[in-house]
């Protein structure tokens, strides 16, 4: 069963795929709505806090997993515990009962042992799949924002490009303006100084 936020991966992956080609962009850009991406992204931003709350209450619950074994241990150690001051008590199989008793909580250690250690194991793998699992949603997350930083970027690029052309065709036109009209003003400083003296 996927999460929400591989759903809302999902859904803004084929949000993506479904927008159309900017003109002239050789299929490289594409045209969004601001909205509808927004929208996607709040949801996502608002899901990874709590998707990571689980994650760390699955890596919480390893010691719950660790106090259940000891406790399973613990009643083993007192059962075999138990055993023993039973032969014990019996005078005429006294030896064989320290054999037996020893052997006895010997073989509950070690199972003991082995509970802890399957238990921390377990804990463990738990513990590395969780953030595991969190990062390669962290990474997706990434992922589409430096995505939607470098489609806001180009636009932001060709913008620039066409207001500097502008500009560019605007400085050009004042200087033709410029040599046109300084002809004219020497024609007339010419006739002004042809004209007689009062």
């Amino acid at each position: 069963m996927s999460s929400r936020i591989e759903q809302l991966i999902g859904e803004i992956e084929e949000y993506i795929d479904t927008c159309k080609y900017q003109a002239l962009s050789n299929n490289t850009k594409i045209i969004v709505n601001k909205e509808e991406l927004e929208e996607l992204l709040v949801e996502l931003r608002l899901r990874v806090p709590d998707e990571i709350k689980q994650y760390q209450k699955i890596i919480s619950n390893q010691e719950a997993i660790l106090n259940e074994a000891r406790f399973q241990a613990d009643n083993m150690i007192q059962e075999a515990t138990a055993q023993t001051n039973d032969l014990v008590n019996e005078h005429e199989i006294m030896q064989r009962a320290y054999s037996a008793a020893n052997q006895v909580v010997e073989d509950a250690q070690m199972q003991a042992q082995s509970i802890i250690d399957a238990a921390i194991n377990d804990a463990n793998n738990i513990r590395r799949g969780a953030i595991q699992y969190t990062d390669d949603m962290l990474r997706s997350v990434q992922g589409i924002i430096v995505g939607t930083m470098e489609g806001a970027r180009g636009r932001f690029d060709a913008f620039m490009s066409t207001l500097q052309s502008t500009c560019d065709v605007v400085a050009g036109n004042r200087n033709e303006l410029v040599q046109d009209m300084t002809p004219q003003a020497g024609a007339e400083e010419a006739a002004g100084a042809q004209m007689p003296q009062p």
